[in-house]
């Protein structure tokens, strides 16, 4: 099982030579897409807290313990110790909790709280990239299972996102791999493209944080979706399309221009935050 991804598996390959400049431009391309306050309104993983709640699989002092670790998390500096507590955290909630109950509360998640609060102007950009004959993944620190429910509900190509370790059916309480989080999301996306043959130079990849930069700076085309401050700075400094679709604002702060448009022409199974800032 890949670490902080989907679960594939290989035979050994011989690995076949580099490709030249000319190869190089046509091999597949892709679009890979952050999910909180890029492709969504909010974070999903505060609907599948309360959906959880709902189930009768997380009790209120539970929720209200974990929300005081991720307002730390969300107000405070990200450091690497946050980071574990939160993760250590939602790990022990799912301990011994069945895969196949998970993912049915995904659908419901999925289906009735998140797919309405999909941006429609981020979702035709994903559509677009697939009606170019492009690759479509969502990356994103949320469970595995409710990312790929989403993008799956979405006609996407697939997603990369957390893994957690299931042994017989049910959750061990342990990760394969890390958060797909930070530098994890830029590793992700090298793998996959390691994989699947993909021209990363060719890819585009958007996000709302500065917490991504890394998966922004691994593609030829970044482009900045509700920009965090810290990421609408960094976007200007590198010239990357700015596209805010925030309530209340102006729509589009900047439209693609016609290079990127060119291109265009891709808690629970972890609790760990309810504002992802992945």
């Amino acid at each position: 099982m890949r670490a902080g991804g989907t679960a594939l598996t290989h035979s050994v390959v011989v690995e076949p030579a580099a490709p030249g400049d000319d190869e190089l431009a046509h091999l597949p391309t892709a679009a890979f897409f952050d999910v909180d306050n890029t492709l969504m309104h909010g974070a999903s993983t505060y609907w599948l807290a309360r959906a959880l709640s709902k189930h009768g699989v997380l009790s209120g002092r539970i929720i209200l313990n974990f929300a005081w670790k991720q307002a730390r998390f969300k107000f405070g500096a990200e450091n690497h110790g946050h980071i574990s507590s939160i993760k250590a955290s939602a790990l022990e909630l799912v301990a011994g909790f069945p895969v196949e109950q998970m993912r049915a509360i995904c659908e419901e998640v999925v289906d009735r709280d998140i797919s309405p609060r999909i941006l429609a102007p981020v979702r035709r950009l994903a559509e677009r990239h697939l009606e170019s004959d492009q690759e479509v993944w969502l990356v994103t620190a949320s469970p595995v299972e409710l990312a790929g429910v989403l993008a799956s509900r979405l006609g996407l190509t697939g997603a990369l996102g957390t893994i957690a370790e299931v042994e017989e059916g049910c959750y061990t309480g342990r990760l394969v791999g890390d958060l797909m989080h930070g530098p994890a999301k830029a590793d992700g996306i090298a793998e996959l493209a390691a994989e699947r043959g993909l021209n990363l130079e060719q890819c585009t990849a958007y996000s709302d944080s500065a917490n991504d930069l890394p998966m922004l700076r691994k593609v030829g085309r970044a482009i900045a979706v509700n920009p965090d401050t810290r990421l609408a700075r960094q976007a200007r400094h590198y010239g990357w399309p700015v596209l805010d679709y925030r309530r209340g604002r102006r729509a589009a702060k900047l439209a693609l221009p016609t290079a990127a448009a060119a291109g265009v022409g891709a808690g629970l199974l972890y609790l760990y935050k309810s504002r992802e800032r992945d």
